[in-house]
């Protein structure tokens, strides 16, 4: 993986602790889980398409 791939897979970690964090406090929020699933989405996108 190159380094912005990385940078992309730690970010949506990343994000993804951040929202179940909003979501333990201070309850769901359906846009932020949303947001979550596309960042996720995306970068799942761009591992496949840079292993290829």
């Amino acid at each position: 993986m190159s380094g912005s791939t990385k940078a992309m897979g730690v970010l949506t970690v990343g994000t993804l602790v951040v929202v179940t964090a909003y979501t333990a406090a201070l309850g769901s929020n359906g846009w932020l889980w949303f947001g979550w699933v596309v960042l996720g989405l995306v970068t799942i996108g761009v591992i496949a398409s840079r292993s290829n």
